[in-house]
């Protein structure tokens, strides 16, 4: 008999007298205001002893196989030696069983399959033992799990978390009855399908160095990691960006995820899934349009809302009802992304802004999220129409393991990989600064894997290598033969750099296919070896590089920004363009463009580059043009492995002067501009600065996620401004847990200061340091992580952020008898009235300020 089958039939009979010998039942009532028992809490012998020695388990384990080898009868039963095989694999699975950081309710959530998968299987089980293991593991976990549902508190605790999802529910269709007034059967009809449509358009990812053996589109559910905004200091999760207000400007580095938060906030809207938008109430009913600008002003005028769908390319053009987007405006249910102010020529963004503001005037109360590079426009460029500013910040030690760990998953590659690459990343400050975005990361992820352990430790090596990959390595990998064509790596450099080239001379970030076909027609003559037509040798950049797609008919543009300013620099380097690189100095679009050739220039290049950015735009007046250059000038240190010391140092000299920062402003211009240790040596103090001075210095250090900055952070540690200790609390996320903790945090001085937690190890460090009595929870955390980890006789003060939403049920706060005063999100006061206990004697607050 197989064993799944047999270990069922004997497991009434045989596994649950064991399962109740091996938990303990609680008290009654519904758990909510002690602390929640997690599994290994219910692990005892009843009325023997407390815990279980491995001796304990053994025991359970023998007498679990030795039951199920009896009823298999003399002829199925296993051998001895797979007997005590499965025994001891069985006891050790027993204590994990114990280690899980879980309660009852969670656990029964998993189902007995998943438990199991959790608990894990030892390796290097004999054939026998193996098949064994497995049925009697799953069958041990359906029964702890029967056991929890009989327990009386956990039917309690049950009933209780129905009772707020359904609250959840009733207000998310309160919502949804709102936004959502009656509509015509076609609009109805219609939108169904655009909602389908957009799930789809833009459910996957193009993920870099997976196209050699895998396919390089990532499911978007898989690929996204939650990164963080910035808003006056303090942290959200970005896909929260709209939450509490109806217009955001977000800011964000190429490749910084910006264009990945739009698609998931649009396939989030698009699906309605109830348990998500549970905590983005914002997003029930609302109807995503997804408006990438280089695409949807290719033709020089910007869309009307009828004609946001065909501008952007759907499919589902031709099919929307007359006015269907138009009645969607008026009854303010779109929600609206925009994306890459930055890629449009500068020229035209006067005529964008004015488009957006008349939109905005005609169409109220949609939300509205437009995505820009940091130094693309003005810090107050759509500020007078209401727009809230946020910074993407980089990606954190928690984010980069997430992100390659997941990126390894995809590759199906070896988990030691994973760890091995997070290893030198934590080892490497080269490394971490380049890791520090998806784009960067996921380059450094492919070439971890196919140079066995090799990577690059500067931007500039970091592109030839993946282009190396890209151009040279992938269709011999993949075992694709063109006879007809096959271009070299230095080849299809050369003729994307033409390409490159004619897009920055022309501040294109698109090139119809005809101009990318006269180009070529006009290199290929000084290529002999070149036989293939104009068009031809497109087809294949396009079908075989990895770098050129069609995002639109006859519409082509490179996978990435980078790619395209990378090989224009080098273009514009070998072409002798320095005047053009310099008169174009205070485009921002030109910003990486002058690193990059900076890092192709030859040394008397790269001072004649870096003279000309000191020397300042030609006929200006204005200090902030040549601050503008001057960080950019610091910038580009980091690409020149060769330089003039005299050009180095005057590089320097010019930095110095613009430190300490002078205004909150200036402070994140000089940390995003320059991005170097540099500017780290450099910020003084605390002795001898104001205040206002003290906390610029903090924020410009706190946005470097290198271990490098930590030196300086704990240097105001001892500061006694507010300002000062709330930034340094705040920025805890962005280090490691235990080091900011011993180095930074202990010793914060209490007083009105609010701790930020981001995650359960915060709250868990917290604690080890004997917790505080104000805690601000930065991020959603489960309820029973506070409960379990936030010390009950500290806590007097509790910031609930955005990430808690409006009718959850809040009767765990009973577990604080000390607790003073709460502060929530925008919360109607006929919510806290029906949320709160009624016994708990609190001030409510929801004037949310900055921690």
């Amino acid at each position: 008999m197989e064993p799944t089958t047999l270990g069922m039939r004997v497991a009434a009979g045989a596994v649950t007298p064991l399962v109740r010998k091996l938990l303990v039942r609680r008290g009654p009532g519904a758990g909510l205001v002690d602390q929640p028992v997690r599994i290994g809490g219910w692990l005892s012998f009843r009325g023997e002893k407390r815990t279980l020695d491995p001796g304990d388990l053994a025991r359970l384990a023998e007498e679990v196989v030795a039951r199920y080898a009896k009823a298999a009868g003399p002829h199925d039963a296993p051998a001895p030696e797979v007997r005590r095989e499965v025994a001891d694999a069985l006891a050790h699975a027993l204590g994990r069983l114990g280690e899980l950081d879980m309660d009852d309710v969670q656990a029964v959530r998993l189902g007995p399959g998943e438990l199991a998968a959790r608990v894990g299987r030892p390796e290097h089980l004999s054939a026998g033992a193996d098949a064994l293991f497995g049925p009697l593991l799953h069958t041990v976990c359906l029964h702890v799990l029967n056991f929890f549902t009989q327990n009386s508190t956990f039917v309690a605790r049950t009933a209780v978390e129905q009772s707020a999802r359904l609250d959840r529910i009733a207000s998310t269709l309160e919502l949804l009855a709102e936004r959502v007034p009656d509509r015509t059967a076609a609009d109805a009809r219609f939108e169904e399908e655009y909602a389908a449509h957009v799930a789809r358009r833009h459910s996957e990812l193009t993920i870099y160095g997976l196209d050699l053996h895998h396919t390089r589109e990532w499911p978007l559910d898989t690929a996204y990691i939650s990164l963080e905004a910035e808003a006056g200091g303090a942290p959200l999760p970005a896909e929260r960006a709209l939450h509490g207000t109806e217009r955001v400007l977000l800011r964000g580095a190429a490749g910084s995820g910006k264009t990945t938060l739009l698609q998931w906030l649009a396939v989030t809207t698009a699906r309605q899934d109830g348990e998500r938008l549970a905590r983005l109430p914002h997003l029930v009913g609302r109807v995503p349009f997804v408006l990438p600008l280089r695409r949807v002003l290719r033709d020089g005028q910007p869309p009307t809302p009828d004609r946001f769908l065909h501008a952007a390319g759907s499919s589902l053009a031709g099919e929307q009802p007359d006015g269907w987007a138009i009645r969607v405006l008026r009854a303010g249910r779109g929600l609206l992304l925009v994306d890459g102010i930055d890629e449009i020529p500068e020229t035209e963004r006067g005529a964008t802004r004015r488009w957006l503001r008349e939109l905005l005037a005609d169409f109220p109360g949609n939300l509205w999220l437009v995505t820009s590079r940091p130094s693309a426009v003005e810090n107050d460029w759509l500020a007078r129409d209401g727009f809230a500013e946020l910074a993407l910040s980089p990606m954190g030690r928690a984010d980069v393991a997430a992100f390659v760990q997941r990126w390894h998953e995809a590759a199906e590659a070896p988990p030691e990989l994973a760890d091995a690459l997070l290893g030198l990343v934590r080892t490497t400050s080269d490394l971490a600064r380049l890791a520090s975005n998806p784009l960067m990361c996921g380059l450094l992820c492919a070439l971890h894997r196919e140079r066995h352990g090799f990577l690059p430790h500067s931007r500039k090596d970091l592109y030839e290598a993946a282009l190396s990959m890209l151009l040279e390595r992938r269709d011999v990998e993949r075992a694709i033969r063109d006879d007809a064509l096959r271009l070299s790596k230095d080849s299809s450099v050369v003729l994307l750099q033409k390409l490159a080239h004619w897009m920055l001379r022309n501040g294109r970030a698109e090139m119809d296919r005809a101009d990318v076909v006269a180009q070529l027609e006009r290199t290929l003559p000084q290529m002999a070896h070149i036989t293939a037509t104009p068009e031809g040798v497109y087809r294949h950049l396009r079908d075989r590089s990895g770098l050129l797609r069609e995002p639109a008919a006859d519409r082509v543009d490179f996978v990435h920004r980078t790619f395209q300013d990378y090989l224009a620099a080098k273009a514009a380097v070998e072409e002798g363009d320095f005047p053009l690189l310099l008169d174009n100095a205070d485009k921002t679009q030109w910003e990486d463009v002058l690193r990059m050739a900076v890092a192709h220039a030859r040394p008397a290049e790269r001072a004649r580059l870096l003279r000309g950015l000191l020397s300042g735009p030609p006929d200006s007046e204005h200090a902030e043009d040549h601050h503008y250059r001057e960080l950019l000038a610091a910038t580009c240190l980091q690409e020149a492995t060769e330089l003039d010391p005299a050009v180095r140092e005057e590089v320097e000299r010019r930095l110095r002067s613009l430190v300490p920062p002078r205004d909150l402003a200036f402070a994140h211009w000089l940390a995003d501009g320059v991005g170097s240790p540099l500017v780290l040596g450099l910020l003084p103090g605390p002795e001898g600065l104001d205040d206002e001075t003290a906390l610029n210095v903090v924020i410009t250090a706190s946005s470097f996620t290198e271990d490098a900055a930590l030196p300086v952070l704990a240097r105001y540690r001892s500061h006694p401004s507010l300002g000062v200790r709330r930034q340094l609390a705040w920025a805890w996320h962005r280090y490691d847990t235990r080091q900011y903790a011993r180095e930074v945090i202990a010793h914060l001085a209490e007083d009105e200061l609010y701790f930020t937690v981001a995650s359960v190890e915060h709250l868990k460090a917290l604690r080890d340091l004997g917790g505080r009595s104000r805690v601000h929870a930065a991020y959603v955390h489960e309820p029973e992580d506070l409960v379990a980890h936030v010390p009950a006789e500290r806590l007097t003060h509790l910031w609930l952020s955005t990430g808690w939403s409006a009718g959850l049920d809040m009767s765990w706060l009973g577990a604080f008898p000390r607790l003073r005063t709460l502060v929530v999100p925008e919360w109607p006061p006929e919510v806290v009235e029906r949320t709160l206990p009624s016994a708990l004697k609190v001030k409510v607050s929801r004037n949310v300020v900055s921690p």
